[in-house]
């Protein structure tokens, strides 16, 4: 057996057999979460949660005042950013922001790996923003949000992570980029379902997490999903599959004319949302 087919194996096994460990998000991410999630939560609950952890609080702040939230008056104090954001929107972002965390490794050949990998998912959340932005534009009533954008783009690659983690414990076998390349492309979608599963995040995001590789699976109306493929692909990413992806987005209408992509405010619309992670 090869050395790639085994750590598919082994994967593989640890799936079937419910053993695979995966990650789990940062406390303070479920603190804020729960929070958010209650019908009888006000601003000023949820500035207390956020208050318990001085760097995300720090960061809420930073946001507030970005050119992300597009407001030219300054917030003070924590309250304001929590009045300013909004509450289901602090709740993605701080799974966003507590999520970088989970991207670590001790081992130099995976922590490359890893690191290139979140890198590349901030690549991606940035350009799903501005696609939003500019979708927003043509699409007044559409039923897409931001803070969902957000998340939906965060967590499309979370299947990266037990690979990576499994790599690391047998290092001197697996901790080889051609190996976890081979191993992301094949079972990073299946395992992002189980991850997004055990995180209970709606069944849209786990679809989207399974499938955005393959482009044969396709929903019937526009969908987060179609986002984040662009999104993807005008990143840098998935080259192979550029062309077929902006064809399928302007047959389903998100983008009409591809010249938009290379515009000055769309590449400052990705700068902006980019600062979320700064």
């Amino acid at each position: 057996m090869s050395t790639e087919n085994a750590l598919l194996t082994i994967l593989v096994e640890k799936i079937n057999n419910d053993t695979l460990v995966l990650p789990t998000l940062p406390a303070i991410a479920l603190k804020v979460r729960r929070a958010a999630d209650d019908p009888d939560v006000s601003l000023q609950k949820m500035a207390e949660v956020l208050g318990q952890d001085p760097a995300l609080s720090a960061r809420m702040m930073r946001i507030a005042n970005s050119a992300y939230m597009s407001r030219s008056v300054k917030v003070e104090s924590l309250n304001q950013a929590v009045t300013r954001i909004g509450l289901r929107q602090i709740k993605n972002t701080a799974t966003a922001l507590a999520m970088e965390q989970l991207f670590v490794s001790k081992n130099d050949i995976v922590k490359e790996q890893i690191n290139r990998v979140w890198e590349s998912t901030v690549d991606v959340v940035a350009s799903a923003i501005a696609l939003l932005q500019l979708f927003k534009q043509t699409h007044n009533k559409t039923k897409f949000n931001m803070d969902s954008m957000t998340l939906a783009a965060l967590v499309h690659n979370i299947g990266v992570l037990p690979i990576f983690t499994e790599a690391e414990r047998h290092d001197d076998v697996f901790a080889n980029p051609t190996f976890l390349n081979v191993a992301v492309e094949k079972l990073s979608g299946r395992i992002g379902g189980v991850i997004l599963r055990a995180w209970s995040f709606n069944d849209e995001l786990v679809e989207l997490t399974e499938n955005w590789r393959n482009l044969e699976y396709q929903t019937a109306d526009i969908s987060y999903l179609d986002f984040v493929r662009l999104a993807v692909v005008i990143s840098g990413h998935q080259d192979n599959k550029k062309d077929a992806v902006l064809n399928l987005s302007q047959r389903k209408g998100l983008i009409d004319d591809l010249n938009l992509l290379e515009s000055e405010e769309f590449k400052e619309a990705q700068v902006s949302a980019r600062s979320i992670f700064d």
